[in-house]
């Protein structure tokens, strides 16, 4: 029997290049005995609409599906279908010390820039522990930045066996995109900062957002620096080796400027994305198909994660 993977994404917002690139793409290559979740209760520390959470809840689960995830293959579910969760995050909590938690990257950069910081933000690594454990996760695939979670979660599952015996399987991490993509602006693509591409965005405003991206002021006839360039880096992201290899060419060798790369970028995006735009497109016109691949989800995943809540509740004693 292979390794069991487990993963969520948050739905904060409609999906981009860098949660493709970062997450999703790498999901769709571990689908067999995988559990992939859309963390809505993580959500609720940044969207506090009740409409925007439900609408873009279904947007991860419709991406998902259109990019290729195989509901026959892998579990997809949302967090919420399994309460459970937030039972074992509670016995987890119990034996987790609140200095380690001070020490989470997102709760000190908010206390750092002096922004208001919930207690979810602060317990937010137990309650991803709690998703990780319940499952019997063997691998959890992360970003560099995400790395801290898992090794917050070993510890808190080597705290709570060495109390109360081996309930808890020790997760391992694996890497993913190893560098960021970037965002229009040249720094991380993410949503907060506004420097992301939908993955469903087309048409005149895909166009505009690309053509937006940051370039230095390097005349046409000049050569330029594949490199340093951001139009390349995502341009690198979607074409063969010839094809990078053809257009850092035409970068060094100058009379190729910034805007002939940034259509090159256009085509390959609309390319790649367009039959997944399609696929995304049926789900929005059939939403019933959607629910009950998260309903037949949260069965499959609710059935195991009981009987480990059941396994943490009778080890501490409460039977």
């Amino acid at each position: 029997m292979g390794k069991r993977y487990l993963s969520g994404i948050q739905p904060s917002g409609m999906l981009h290049l860098g949660n493709y690139f970062g997450a999703i793409r790498v999901h769709v290559e571990h689908q067999d005995d995988a559990f992939y979740f859309i963390a809505n209760y993580h959500a609720l520390t940044s969207v506090q609409d009740a409409d925007t959470l439900r609408r873009n809840t279904f947007d991860v689960a419709a991406t998902y599906l259109a990019c290729g995830l195989d509901p026959d293959r892998a579990v997809l579910y949302r967090q919420s279908d399994v309460p459970e969760v937030c039972e074992l995050m509670w016995l987890l909590m119990t034996v987790t010390g609140a200095g380690l938690l001070e020490k989470g990257v997102s709760y000190k950069d908010k206390r750092a820039r002096g922004l208001p910081a919930s207690a979810g933000l602060l317990t937010y690594p137990v309650l991803q522990a709690a998703d990780i454990l319940s499952v019997d996760a063997d691998v959890v695939p992360v970003g560099a930045d995400q790395v801290q979670h898992v090794e917050f979660c070993r510890d808190m599952a080597a705290s709570f066996n060495h109390l109360y015996g081996e309930v808890f399987k020790l997760p391992e991490y694996e890497l993913g995109t190893p560098v960021p993509v970037p965002g229009i602006d040249g720094q991380k693509m993410s949503k907060s900062y506004d420097n992301h591409i939908p993955i469903m965005m087309r048409g005149k405003a895909l166009k505009k957002r690309v053509m937006s991206i940051r370039t230095d002021s390097t005349p046409v006839e000049e050569p330029k620096d594949p490199t340093t360039c951001t139009v390349f880096a995502l341009y690198s992201l979607l074409a063969t080796e010839e094809e990078k290899a053809e257009m850092a060419a035409a970068y060094r060798a100058g009379g190729y400027g910034y805007g002939h790369a940034k259509l090159a970028l256009l085509d390959k995006l609309n390319e790649h994305f367009g039959p997944i735009r399609e696929r995304y497109d049926h789900y929005v016109r059939h939403p019933d198909e959607v629910e009950e691949v998260l309903e037949r989800g949260a069965r499959t995943a609710r059935a195991i994660v009981r009987a480990t809540t059941d396994r943490a509740r009778a080890a501490c004693g409460i039977d």
